[in-house]
């Protein structure tokens, strides 16, 4: 079932009491208990409340019941409940959020990673809590120039929004490397936030910490508005989602791409430069954000066929039904408390098919994705095995001297 493209209801003005008095709402309570977000749920085994169950609770007036349950801790918002309903209830957009934010509420402890994360987040703009004045410093070794708004804020046509990860963490600049070097390779007028972007704070709303995720939407939204750009750029699938659905009630009327749909659209003139053949066999993820809620399916498989000498495999779970990493919905956060719960971790369940492949590569569109695989990898003793690459990598690595 294809996800609509309808935009997502004002959560700031839905709440469970008016839930009812709404038209999404009362989509809400058409559900016929079949069953099939509990089924789908990759995580549906240890949840005391899915979906079907929240919404019984709400139809009988005891839904209070369900905030005293940590289960929810266990979404990683990865779509499946939605993509898979018969009746087309916006399970992931509409009413987790509602219920999860009152279960974060509520919380007697919130488990010390996810703490950690959000402390960070709200101090530093960033979950690793590292300092914003070192956001950009992965410039110096970008091989090409990458100018930064702040100190040259002249109009520019590509805002690229480069995100915590591939700012700060070692394999994330890796992909913020590749992505710069395609810019040049395009000719492409690109320019970066550097000290002034804060994390968009996707991950953070979906965990139920919506009043982090208002504060981070407030202070980007005010650096937005300081520059003259013609479109914004992101290669973070999670913070692609924030701006093409939530940020728009604030304002947010830019034109957005993620780097994928970016190249994609631009495979013509990018093609002639990937001169430099690679031999890999490569079985590509679906990122939950990116993929099942966006339905960008074809276009990283096309930039992934464009490069010479690769060979691309399905694994068996691909497109709309593809295993969840496990780091949305702040399950990256969550790795230690999962483990303590005696769950087996996505990441670890999704590379045993892409090791099942026969594949020497595999590929993702989400950056968050690289050090959750290759630490499954290790874990799992594949490491000699396979590798994780970013689409924009493999990319930048075919321009060969371009």
């Amino acid at each position: 079932m294809a996800i609509t493209e309808e935009p997502i209801p004002a959560l700031s003005d839905l709440t469970l009491e008016n839930l009812r008095a709404t038209p999404e709402g009362r989509r809400v309570l058409t559900c016929i208990q079949c069953g099939m977000c509990a089924g789908t749920c990759p995580y549906g085994e240890y949840m005391d409340y899915p979906p079907r169950r929240i919404i019984a609770m709400l139809r009988i007036g005891f839904v209070e019941e369900v905030f005293h349950s940590d289960s929810l801790l266990n979404c990683v918002a990865c779509y499946s409940c939605m993509a898979q309903c018969p009746r087309g209830i916006r399970l992931t957009e509409v009413l987790l959020p509602l219920i999860k934010e009152e279960m974060f509420a509520k919380l007697p402890q919130v488990p010390a990673e996810l703490q950690t994360a959000l402390q960070n987040t709200l101090r530093y703009g960033n979950p690793q809590g590292l300092s914003p004045r070192k956001r950009a410093d992965w410039i110096k070794t970008a091989g090409v120039p990458v100018r930064i708004l702040p100190v040259d804020p002249r109009p520019v046509d590509v805002l690229w929004f480069v995100e915590c990860y591939t700012s700060y963490h070692p394999r994330g600049q890796d992909n913020s490397r590749a992505v710069a070097r395609l810019f040049h390779a395009l000719g492409v007028d690109f320019a970066i936030l550097g000290n002034d972007e804060r994390c968009a704070g996707e991950c953070a709303r979906l965990v139920g910490e919506s009043g982090l995720f208002d504060t981070l939407r407030e202070t980007n939204m005010g650096v937005f508005r300081r520059y003259k750009f013609n479109q914004i750029v992101t290669g973070g699938a999670h913070a692609y989602d924030a701006f093409k659905f939530i940020y728009p009630r604030h304002g947010f009327d830019y034109p957005l791409e993620h780097t994928t749909t970016f190249f994609a659209k631009r495979l013509d003139a990018l093609k002639p430069k990937l001169t430099r053949k690679l031999n890999y066999t490569v079985t590509y993820h679906d990122s939950c954000c990116l993929g099942r809620h966006n339905e960008v399916f074809e276009e990283p498989r096309n930039l992934l066929k464009a490069i010479p000498g690769i060979k691309l495999r399905e694994m068996t779970h691909n497109r709309i039904n593809s295993i969840c990493c496990g780091g949305g919905g702040g399950g990256m956060w969550l790795d230690t408390y999962y483990k303590s719960k005696g769950m087996e971790r996505l990441s670890e369940r999704r590379i045993k098919e892409a090791i099942a492949t026969g594949a020497d590569v595999l590929a993702v569109s989400c950056p968050y994705e690289i050090s959750r695989f290759e630490d499954a990898l290790k874990v799992m003793g594949h490491e000699n095995k396979m590798v994780v690459r970013d689409i924009v990598e493999l990319l930048a690595e075919s321009l060969g001297d371009n």
